[in-house]
């Protein structure tokens, strides 16, 4: 990168006070300067939620996920789960398209075949390649850790401590455990925005009453909060009594920093994944889990309608917000801090990540 780059980089990603918070600039949404640090400085720099321990009970079982640009795999090696980038040291071939099982993990382009543990245990017709030894390939390994039943992944070793990074969510929604879901089913959605404008939708509030008329009789907007922690913010409001097919208690809306979504409520665990595609486009997957519960059915039915109901609106609204960062109408806005702290909080720590790009370079 130049030196012209590296400065407005330097300049643009200035922390802001809160009492003077605005929103990022317009070109942080953009083709250019942002789109390859979001990959290399936020996603690749930090813990992604990958898969749900309910989902690799037998020795074989895998998942794959999209760490970043990175394709991984997430495989119960009967040795305890492990983490490989989902691709061939032969010529970048898949191991696998989709989540399944096997005895081991064979490249579906030349057949490359290796054990769950990573090692290469056979190729075909190499052995007549002078010099070629299988023992010589192993899949790279990617950082692991688990937290209540959730398995997360990591491409650097200087990342901060898992459980330093969800410190006190565990104690925040009990009753509920997260260990106790079961994992029921995938939605994935494109939308036509960056990543980043869909995540600061999730974090604040504000937006309720204008977007999400359901959902806003379900909850109390009156009594909607937010609370900071260094890589998370938490948004909670107790569910309206008269309404909720989900029972009683309260609703926990968790960001975890920096793509990561887990919305929690009585007898229902859903999580959101938001990956970057290109600068105005995005993939958000939905992972739903439930607990074992009488009438589990007939609830898992009206949180499909109501969670289809919910995306279509962000959808739309993502979507419009996009255009007008790209019309050149719009630079930034001041911020509501009553409604908007989450929002300053993570825009903060996107800035912090771009800080250390220049500091680094």
């Amino acid at each position: 990168m130049n030196p012209q780059d590296r400065q407005k980089i330097a300049q643009v990603a200035q922390s802001e006070p809160q009492h003077l918070a605005h929103s990022l600039p317009a070109e942080f949404y953009q083709a250019g300067l942002f789109t390859a640090l979001d990959q290399t400085h936020v996603l690749h720099r930090s813990w992604q939620l990958a898969a749900h321990v309910s989902q690799l009970t037998q020795v074989g079982d895998y998942v794959v996920h999209q760490l970043g640009d990175l394709p991984i795999i997430v495989v119960n090696t009967g040795q305890g789960l492990k983490a490989f980038h989902n691709v061939c040291r032969h010529r970048a071939g898949p191991l696998a398209f989709e989540n399944g099982h096997g005895k081991t993990l064979m490249c579906k382009y030349h057949g490359w075949n290796y054990h769950l543990t990573g090692e290469l245990k056979s190729a075909p017709e190499m052995h007549t390649t002078p010099g070629f030894e299988v023992s010589d390939y192993q899949l790279p390994e990617v950082k692991l850790q688990s937290w209540q039943g959730m398995v997360f992944v990591a491409l650097h070793d200087d990342v901060p401590e898992l459980d330093a990074v969800v410190d006190g969510i565990s104690q925040r929604i009990e009753p509920i455990d997260l260990n106790a879901m079961r994992f029921h089913r995938r939605d994935e959605f494109i939308l036509d925005c960056n990543w980043k404008v869909y995540i600061e939708n999730f974090l604040e509030g504000y937006h309720l009453p204008h977007v999400h008329p359901g959902l806003n009789q379900l909850l109390d907007y009156k009594s909607y909060q937010t609370e900071l922690s260094k890589w998370y913010s938490y948004q909670f409001s107790p569910l309206d009594a008269g309404s909720g097919f989900y029972g009683e208690g309260q609703a926990h809306y968790y960001f975890i920093y920096p793509n990561t979504m887990l919305n929690i409520l009585p007898n229902r665990l859903q999580t959101n994944q938001v990956l970057p595609l290109k600068h105005n486009q995005t993939k958000v997957i939905f992972d739903y889990y439930y607990p074992e519960f009488e009438d589990r059915e007939a609830l898992i039915e009206q949180d499909r309608v109501f969670s289809d109901e919910v995306q279509d609106e962000d959808i739309m609204i993502c979507e419009a917000v996009q255009k007008g960062l790209d019309s050149g109408s719009y630079d930034k806005g001041r911020l509501c801090m009553k409604r908007e702290t989450g929002l300053y909080h993570y825009q903060e720590l996107i800035r912090a990540a771009y800080r250390r790009y220049t500091d680094q370079s």
